[in-house]
This record gives C-alpha cells, structure tokens and sequence, in this order.
C-alpha cells in the first residue's frame, strides 16, 4: 500500500491546481472528440466523397489549423492564454454543430477550415498556459498526465463513437460540440489568467516586434520542429489512411474505432510509468527509438488484412508515440524563451497542421499511384531517417536548452555589503553623462545569448 500511495505521489502529487482544472477540461474533450476519429469514414460512406474529395476537405482542415496555431500562439502572448482558450472553444463548438448540417462539399470544404482554425488555435495558448503554472522540475510527469488524460479520453471516444454512428452520424456532431462547450465553462470560472507580461529593459528583447525574426533566426528550434513534422506525416495516417485500408480490407467502421482505441487504451496503461523509464536517458536517443518504433509500425500494416494484424500495428506505433511525446513537450518548454512561450508553442503546433494538411493529401497520392504496400513503407523509412536526425541534432539541443536555463536562471541573493557597493556603483553609473546601459542577460533575444 505503502508503495502505491508512493507510486501515486511521484506522479501526480504536488502540482498546481490550475493544472487540474485544464487536466479536467482535456478529459472531458478528448471523450467527446468523435468527429477527427471518423471524419473520413463519415466523408466517404454518409456524405458519398470520392477519396480524393475527402482529402481535400482533410486538407482544409489542417491548413485552417496551421492560421489558427500562428493566430492562437500570438493571441496567447498578446491577449492572453484564457480570452485565446475561452474564444476558440465556443467559436470550436458552434462549427462543429454547423459542419454537422452541411451538406454540399463547398459548406463542408468551409466548415472544415474554419473549424481547423478555432480548434488549433486553443492549442498553443493551452501549452503556454501549462508551461506558465507547471514548474520545471515538474513539467515531464505533468505533460505525461495530460497526454494520459488525452488518450484516455480518446480509447473512450473511440469505442463509442462506432456504436454511436449506428444512431446517426450527427450525435457525433453534437456530443463533440458539447463536450467543447463544457471545456470552455471550466476555463471560464476555474481558470485565471497565466501570462505575465515581461517588461523590455534595455538590451533586452522586444518580445511584441521580434518575436518572428527571433523564431526564424533560432535554427535550433526549427530543425526540432521540422522533424516533428516528419514524423507527424507518418502518425497522422492513422486518421486519413488506416481507415480507408481498413475500410478496403472488408472491415466496418465499428471495428475500425475498436482498433483504433487500442492506441488510447495501451497510452492510458502504460504512460503513467513512461515518465520513470526515460527519465534520467538522452532525449535525443529516447527520440530517435521513438522514431524507429513508429515506422515500424506503420510499415507492418502493408501486411494487414486481418483486425487482429491492424491491432497489432496499432499497439507497436503506440509505443513509439509514448515515448514521443514526454520528451517533445519538456523540450519545447526548455527551448522556448519566457516571453515568447506562446508563439514558440504555436509553431511547433504549426508543424503538426502542415502536416495534418498534407498527410492525407500526399497518403492518397502515393496509395493511388505506387499501391498500399509502398505507402506504409514509405513510412518506415521516413521513421528511419527521422531517428538519425534526431541522433545527430541532439547534442546541439540539449546545449541550447542548458544556455536558455542558465540564461533564465534567477541570480543568487547578494549580500548585504556587497549589495551596497553594487548599487553605489549603479548610482554613479546613472550619474555618470553617457554612460552605456548595462545588459540584461535575463531577457537576451532568442538564438543570440544561447
């Protein structure tokens, strides 16, 4: 008993309360996220879309959320996490309801990408705002228990959206778009505001004017980006891909959501104890076996035809994603400067909506010219070179986020005496015509201190 009550502690004693408000408001989503699980089921055999329709309107969707991460990640540093979380939650909830009546492919083309735009754009003012309240220290369990809640919320969801699409496919409309709302009323009266605004010092950044030159010019962050991209090309066939092979393999929608909650349900056993068995070991290794993983279980469903053997899949590239995405979300936090936290989130956001906008676009062309079997090895290999990248960058990495950490790291306490003579030598500093300003390493611009 002893044990577990330790076991429990470890993971999830100790953090903000806040953080459990926006646990909550996650579970509460994710159990009604039906419509991203069987949106292209829904395409194709309720709405009568040829593939390459469904791919376009897949497309729209990942293009809307690739403005809405850019729009949400400067909204969440200029606005504020929780007006940014509270608009794109009920703008959210009414599309889903919207896209749930349209019936022509133009209205639903246009639901699609507006709804990308609202939904996306939560994202990064959400991670900004875990980040704000989560020390460091505690940050790798915290994203690991949201992660669970995530999919926990996803196994449920899953399961009884193939039941639900036997009573109509627009309950799953309405459940989704309720669930939403829900979320936006914990936010609304449990959730205060996060962000602190940081105040330009001279020689210090100019967090509102160059923040985008800063992003561009960090070579570092991006690279890590663009090999999440990479990898979110290969793990998003699991939405538009796997259930039309599915689909192919004479296998229903219910069986499809049954396969696929296989992924929630090994996340929720197993991710509580991933923080544990990477801790301590190399991001960048933790990474790239994460990478290999992944590819290796997309490539085996070229050989699928049975439930069983798709399952099987499933539960191998899941494993790969488990060990994705503690290390991704601890590394974001520890490369993305204080002051541009929102703004960093949201372009690493924007490289899953990229991707959310060409996997099903570039899956459906290369299943259609090259066949199946080259798809999902296509995939392998992308896994392959992604994991030594990630070997090769790594060390580059893990430099800059030692700097940043150093950079941010408050001073030591001065003492008495010494404080006095600094400040007398501040003060004749001050007194003292055309003096230069001292620096403030605290605040130094991204990609130039580091």
């Amino acid at each position: 008993m002893r044990t577990m009550q330790g076991w429990l502690h470890d993971t999830a004693g100790g953090l903000p309360r806040t953080f459990w408000y926006l646990w909550t408001g996650t579970l509460i989503n994710r159990l009604g996220s039906f419509i991203l699980i069987f949106i292209a089921i829904y395409l194709t055999q309720e709405r009568d879309f040829s593939a390459a329709q469904a791919g376009l309107v897949l497309g729209l969707w990942g293009v809307g959320g690739a403005v809405g991460t850019t729009v949400g990640g400067t909204l969440a540093d200029r606005w504020g996490r929780r007006p940014t979380l509270l608009t794109a939650h009920l703008g959210a909830a009414s599309l889903m309801l919207a896209l749930g009546f349209a019936r022509d492919l133009w209205l639903i083309a246009l639901g699609a990408l507006l709804l990308g735009l609202f939904a996306e754009a939560a994202r990064p003012a959400f991670g900004a705002m875990m980040i704000d309240v989560v020390p460091a220290k505690d940050r790798l369990r915290a994203f690991s228990l949201n992660y669970w809640a995530i999919n926990l919320g996803f196994a449920c969801a899953a399961v009884l959206a193939g039941f639900a699409t036997e009573a109509g496919y627009l309950l799953l409309f309405v459940v989704n778009a309720v669930t939403t709302l829900i979320t936006a009323l914990i936010i609304f009266f449990k959730v205060s505001e996060t962000h602190q605004p940081v105040v330009a010092t001279a020689g210090g950044p100019k967090a509102q004017t160059g923040a985008l030159r800063a992003i561009l010019s960090d070579r570092v962050y991006l690279g890590f980006v663009t090999l999440n991209l990479f990898a979110a090309l290969v793990f998003l066939q699991h939405i538009s891909m796997l259930p039309i092979a599915m689909g192919d393999s004479g296998l229903s929608p219910a069986t499809y959501g049954s396969v696929i909650a296989l992924n929630g349900v090994l996340i929720v056993v197993g991710q509580l104890f991933v923080p544990r068995l990477i801790k301590g070991r190399s991001r960048s290794h933790v990474l790239a076996l994460s990478a290999v993983v992944l590819g290796c279980g997309f490539g085996l469903t070229a050989f699928a035809e049975t439930a069983w053997f798709y399952g099987l899949t499933v539960l191998i590239w899941t494993i790969g994603e488990m060990l994705n995405s503690p290390s991704n979300a601890t590394l974001i936090a520890e490369l993305s400067p204080n002051e541009l936290r929102g703004r960093y989130q949201g372009v690493f956001s924007l490289s899953w909506q990229i991707a959310g906008a060409a996997a099903p676009v570039l899956g459906g062309l290369v299943r259609e010219g090259a066949g199946n079997a080259t798809l999902w090895m296509g995939c392998a290999l992308i896994g392959g070179l992604v994991a030594v990248a990630h070997l090769i960058s790594g060390p580059t990495r893990e430099r800059r986020a030692a700097a940043l950490r150093a950079v941010n790291q408050p001073a030591p306490p001065t003492p008495v005496g010494q404080q006095r003579a600094t400040e007398a030598g501040e003060a004749s500093l001050v007194t003292s015509p055309g003096s230069p300003p001292t620096e403030n390493a605290a605040g130094a611009p991204a990609g130039e201190a580091r």
